[in-house]
């Protein structure tokens, strides 16, 4: 157990340690959800007084043309970094509840090693989720690893090695890059925004924000969030932390209606079917590490 619980915790996300077989064909991406209303994006065009006046047909795909006596062509501004981000935590801000699946590729550049995990993600308000690690085992999948929160504890519940971590999140909040998607933290007071075109993430009309800890973070040195221009939603998710290591999220079929149970986030770590694991208390393991740390201080 590491001294830091956001370290463990990111370490726990970022590792792969837990990562199964993922199917050869790959996902696609499902359509995205309207959910809050999409920005508006209004194109002009100039032209000269002799020139012919755009069509009515031309609104057809949703442009709106205006007219004027300039002679040139003129396209509304793209929106801002700071705007992008404003829609990214309008929208979620703005949902009650969200499940999806979601693919998880993590590439280690030191060793060369990529392993990539499914999973399904319940996200609900105020400050509940649940992320279930599946595998595949004679054609049937089941969780082998689950991150449960119901806000005020975190629970990681690994199957294969018959453990469960618990930790109180009341003097340990995680941190805003995973909060954003429940509605809670600000992540201008924590990131430097701007809009990426390198292209190297997302698809063509896709919004990339490359998003840069204002404070010295040990988990992350960059984060990319691919964004969604219709709505804003976030359709994927990169870290990459201080060696180059890349821990990418991908976010499909996205249901913000479907109801979700408060049960699904609540958990007993003595529950009849976990008689066997073992339960590690990490707030008490911290505070072993941090006696053992001061008693060498003062040898």
């Amino acid at each position: 157990m590491t001294p830091s619980f956001i370290a463990y915790l990111a370490f726990l996300f970022t590792s792969g340690q837990f990562a199964a077989e993922a199917p050869k064909a790959p996902v696609k991406p499902a359509p995205a959800v309207v959910a809050p209303a999409a920005p508006s994006i209004v194109v002009t065009r100039e032209h000269r007084d002799d020139a012919p006046a755009p069509t009515a047909g031309a609104a057809s795909f949703g442009i709106d043309l205006a007219t004027s006596t300039a002679g040139a062509t003129r396209v509304a501004a793209a929106p801002t970094a700071d705007e992008v981000v404003d829609g990214v935590q309008a929208f979620y801000a703005g949902i009650t509840q969200v499940t999806a699946k979601f693919r998880q590729t993590v590439t280690n550049v030191t060793f060369g090693d990529k392993k990539q995990t499914d999973g399904v993600l319940y996200i609900k308000k105020p400050g509940k989720m649940r992320w279930d690690y599946k595998t595949k085992k004679n054609k049937k999948s089941t969780t082998n690893k689950s991150f449960i929160s119901n806000g005020t504890y975190l629970w990681v519940v690994e199957h294969d090695n018959k453990q469960v971590v618990e930790k109180n999140l009341e003097n340990n909040m995680l941190p805003v890059a995973v909060t954003f998607l429940y509605g809670k933290g600000d992540l201008k007071a924590d990131f430097k925004a701007e809009l990426d075109t390198s292209k190297k993430y997302g698809g063509k009309n896709d919004l990339v924000l490359k998003l840069t800890p204002k404070a010295a973070s040990a988990q992350y040195k960059t984060l990319y969030l691919v964004v969604a221009s219709d709505n804003y939603r976030a359709k994927e998710s990169i870290i990459i932390d201080g060696a180059g290591n890349t821990n990418h999220f991908r976010f499909y079929e996205p249901n913000f209606d479907k109801a979700i149970k408060d049960s699904s986030f609540d958990f007993d770590p003595k529950a009849k079917a976990l008689k066997n694991y073992r339960i590690i208390n990490a707030d008490e393991e911290e505070a072993k590490a941090e006696e053992k740390k001061a008693q060498k201080a003062t040898k």
